[in-house]
């Protein structure tokens, strides 16, 4: 999760701005990067697990999924959420809306710590899809990131995750020097941007590599590097400077459910060395 968030922060500055890079050397650090969409999104839907988590009735995750996101929304109304989402959001009784866009893929990541097989990650990534992103292809988008998150926390290798994506959820995965070339990445549908962010992750040598690889493909880069590096968080250690940098760039509404989240992964006996700093700094700020 906090892979998820440094991923949008970092790439929330290079958002359109990225076209056939010449390289990798981007800055990582800027004072106009921000939390999107996809840090309230991820935040929200872990929350509204947390607080349904015995919960069976698949009604009412839902609807417990919609009053989290619709709180957070209302305290982040201008966060770039695209047009058809920022009305969801406002609606008094929303309903989904046929999209296969990115952000059923974005905000997923909780799903992976949070259940104890694939065929529960894929289930629930798939409730948490569904009350907007309800077009087969969002479906398909949250649970590919979400199977790809738990894979890489059962310890399977690269070439295991790559195979069961490509078989699982019939993804074409290109190298990233090839979308670059054929600019095939521009646009925020899922069948386009999730196959490069697992492509991202796995051409990736270590947790920064991922991130930079993820903006160096260009396009709708603070979603990308988001769920790029929602997975490689589960593979490698992430770098003290980027995490301090990315938790600093939230607020209390933001870090208590946070705290909410990581406290039943560490129930479950799940936090990596990465969510135990998380959970080290929201206990030093007393949250």
């Amino acid at each position: 999760m906090i892979g998820a968030i440094i991923g949008d922060v970092v790439g929330s500055f290079y958002e359109g701005k990225i076209k056939k890079a010449k390289s990798k050397n981007f800055e990582l650090f800027t004072p106009y990067s921000i939390c999107t969409d996809d840090t309230i999104m991820t935040i929200a839907v872990g929350q509204a697990l947390v607080n349904t988590y015995q919960e069976k009735e698949i009604s009412i995750i839902q609807k417990e999924l919609i009053k989290e996101m619709q709180r957070l929304g209302k305290i982040y109304p201008y966060s770039r959420y695209g047009k058809q989402f920022s009305h969801w959001l406002r609606e008094e009784n929303p309903k989904p809306y046929n999209s296969f866009g990115n952000g059923s893929g974005m905000r997923v990541s909780s799903v992976a710590w949070l259940y104890d097989n694939l065929e529960d990650v894929n289930k629930y990534a798939e409730i948490t899809a569904s009350v907007s992103h309800n077009h087969p292809e969002g479906i398909k988008g949250a649970c590919a990131i979400a199977s790809a998150i738990y894979l890489a926390s059962q310890k399977k290798s690269k070439d295991e995750i790559k195979k069961y994506i490509e078989e699982k959820f019939e993804y074409i995965l290109k190298p990233i020097s090839q979308v670059v070339e054929e600019e095939s990445n521009y646009g925020t549908s899922s069948q386009i941007t999730i196959p490069v962010a697992i492509q991202a992750f796995l051409e990736g040598k270590d947790f920064e590599d991922v991130l930079r690889t993820a903006l160096f493909a260009g396009g709708d880069t603070d979603t990308i590097a988001c769920m790029a590096c929602s997975i490689a968080e589960i593979y490698y250690e992430i770098p003290d400077n980027l995490l301090k940098f990315a938790y600093s760039r939230m607020d209390l509404p933001l870090k208590k459910p946070l705290k909410n989240i990581l406290m039943l992964i560490k129930e479950k006996n799940r936090l990596n060395d990465n969510l135990k700093k998380v959970f080290a700094l929201l206990k030093n700020e007393n949250i």
